[in-house]
């Protein structure tokens, strides 16, 4: 079926339901950030393959709501449809929610999968319509009705992560849990986030390509502590894991029976942004419900010092990988056939030789020329795959999943020939770049408060980027990882020491070119003064910045020298693990300038 056909067969299951508008947001069960085939019901109604967005449709309307990452993607892949691409966060636009307030009457039915739904997305929706009679029909999965060939739920096998590479068993991270239960006076912690999970019983698993989770459900009280997952995923290794550290396990649908039948006058703790309507709804009345920030989500964003030590080898061995490719795409370029797709092939393959390695930890962004403006491209076979040629540049954003740490890094690469236009904005991204992960700053500021750093060069010359600037990322888990971010939404998330980051400013100029130069760094104690506790960013990842994209006159001696130090630490850490030939090549593209 064709996109319109689609939206046509849901309006008629619609009106049999008595739905005037029916939401498809972008979540699992467990409001994931990328999700197993199964769940991927809005890019299956509106054809949009972006990793963030909302689709409504009512009785004469289609709209698909998406960021500034995905604006220019989702105008190419919404083509030929009736779908609408209302822009999130730009003036004239309204939120979905402020349409679906202004477009609905008192009376109507607005409709939503409940399993998938999280519990804040329904309290700002009711909070939205305010004295609107709006009811909420929370129990159909449309889609899921009208999706005849949906890929099966992922029933990938789990594995245990051991204690070498995580720093703390399980047990000891459950007691950290209760410890900070018994601060905020609750009898129990519901738990849905699959990140969460994995990082609180040391379980790893395939269940989402690129995010090495188990899909299951945890609930921990004063005593015990559950684990709800499809029991087939548990080899005996995991089982016995599971058992030494104090883990019950029942089926994964059995959590809603466990949650129904806690006893009246207990408080549940629960984060309900991660924690669907359908689970929500079965504490009992009886019961107090507690909101707040998942317990886990800061314990796990504080990196210990093993899993640091570890991240720090993943980056080593992911920096050898990277030149690895770069040394063979600058021997190979115009000599054979090189297209976007077997370029990020290719440096997959340099990956897969480094040990410890699992699979990439998003799908690689190889992106030439204008596709590069797209920030979350991704090339493929038979529709949108440019051939590399010796003129222009090329951005790619990887990563990768080891035993010891998940990695992301970005390089823009300079295959020939550029423009004063590139060269000036590639050396304004350095610059930006350069001025936040070299900062000093006081312990208590926050990611949006160092932000600006970032975007301060961009910003004198009119430029802007329309993403964040830096995430934290997982320890072999989600590339994505709070409760820190950097980024010019506000946030009260103090940097702590021991969170990872990326730092990752960039320009994107439509239908011309895209440039991001990232690094990854550690939040460390700097000087402390009479002023207070002084912090900096230690970088860990290491890969050279492609001199020929500089305009070395439009650095300050100070950005030169940043450069040129960090580009001696990328020769001295990676050229024992390269042959004489690929050595002598990264000594040249880490030369002093």
């Amino acid at each position: 079926m064709k996109v319109n056909d689609r939206i046509k067969k849901l309006r008629n299951l619609m009106k049999e339901r008595g739905i005037k508008a029916y939401i498809i947001p972008t979540y699992d069960p467990h409001q994931s950030e990328y999700l197993a085939d199964h769940y991927k019901t809005r890019v299956w109604i509106s054809g949009f393959t972006g990793s963030a967005g909302t689709v409504i449709v009512t009785e004469d309307k289609a709209i698909l709501w998406t960021d500034g990452r995905y604006f220019i993607q989702a105008e190419k892949e919404l083509e030929g449809s009736e779908i609408q691409l209302f822009k999130i966060g730009i003036p004239g636009f309204p939120t979905y929610m402020e349409w679906l307030r202004d477009n609905l009457n008192d009376g109507d039915a607005l409709g939503f999968d409940g399993k998938v739904f999280p519990q804040s997305d329904v309290k700002r929706l009711e909070e939205e319509m305010g004295q609107k009679r709006i009811r909420f029909i929370d129990e159909y999965d449309l889609i899921g009705e009208l999706w005849t060939d949906r890929p099966p739920a992922p029933k990938s096998k789990a594995f245990v992560h051991d204690v070498k590479y995580t720093g703390k068993t399980a047990k000891e991270k459950i007691e950290e849990v209760r410890i900070a239960m018994e601060k905020k006076g609750v009898d129990y912690f519901l738990l849905g986030s699959l990140d969460d999970i994995a990082w609180l019983y040391n379980i790893r698993g395939r269940d989402v390509a690129c995010n090495p989770v188990v899909i299951s459900y945890a609930l921990i009280s004063k005593y015990e502590a559950w684990l709800f997952v499809d029991e087939d995923k548990l080899d005996d290794e995991v089982k016995t894991h599971l058992k030494e550290n104090g883990i019950a396990v029942d089926g994964y649908d059995k959590v809603i029976d466990y949650v129904k039948g806690i006893n009246e006058g207990n408080k549940v703790f629960l984060d309900p942004s991660r924690i669907n309507r359908w689970l929500y709804k079965g504490v009992p009345v009886g019961c107090e419900i507690v909101e707040g920030t998942n317990i886990t989500t800061k314990l796990k964003g504080i990196k210990n010092s093993t899993e640091i030590e570890n991240q720090k080898k993943a980056y080593i061995k992911d920096g050898v990988a990277l030149v690895k490719f770069l040394y063979w795409l600058d021997n190979n370029i115009g000599k054979i056939n090189i297209t976007e797709v077997s370029a990020a092939e290719k440096l997959e393959e340099f990956r897969r030789k480094q040990e410890g390695f699992i699979e990439p930890s998003f799908d690689t962004i190889a992106a030439y020329k204008e596709n590069g403006a797209m920030m979350h491209y991704k090339a493929e076979e038979g529709k949108s795959n440019y051939e590399l040629k010796k003129e222009g540049m090329f951005l790619v954003d990887s990563g990768g999943q080891y035993l010891d740490g998940t990695t992301d890094i970005t390089r823009t690469i300079i295959l020939g020939d550029i423009t004063e236009e590139e060269k000036k904005d590639f050396t304004l991204t350095l610059k930006g770049h350069i001025n936040l992960i070299d900062a000093r700053f006081l312990y208590g500021a926050t990611g949006s408060n160092l932000d600006v750093l970032a975007r301060y060069p961009l910003w004198q010359e009119g430029i802007d980027y329309k993403s964040g600037t830096g995430h934290g990322i997982g320890f072999l888990l989600n590339v994505h990882e709070g409760p820190h971010r950097i980024s010019t939404i506000p946030n009260n998330v103090i940097l702590e020491k021991g969170m990872v980051v990326t730092i990752e400013p960039g320009v994107y100029r439509a239908e011309k070119y895209g440039i991001r130069i990232e690094n990854v760094a550690v939040v460390v104690e700097d000087i402390e003064t009479d002023s207070g506790q002084f912090m900096k960013f230690e970088t860990i990842s290491y890969c050279p910045i492609d001199l020929e994209g500089i305009d070395v006159d439009m650095l300050t001696e100070k950005e030169r020298k940043w450069l040129n130090d960090y580009h001696e630490k990328v020769y001295e850490k990676l050229s024992p693990f390269l042959n004489e030939e690929e050595k002598e090549w990264l000594k040249e593209e880490t030369r002093s300038i």
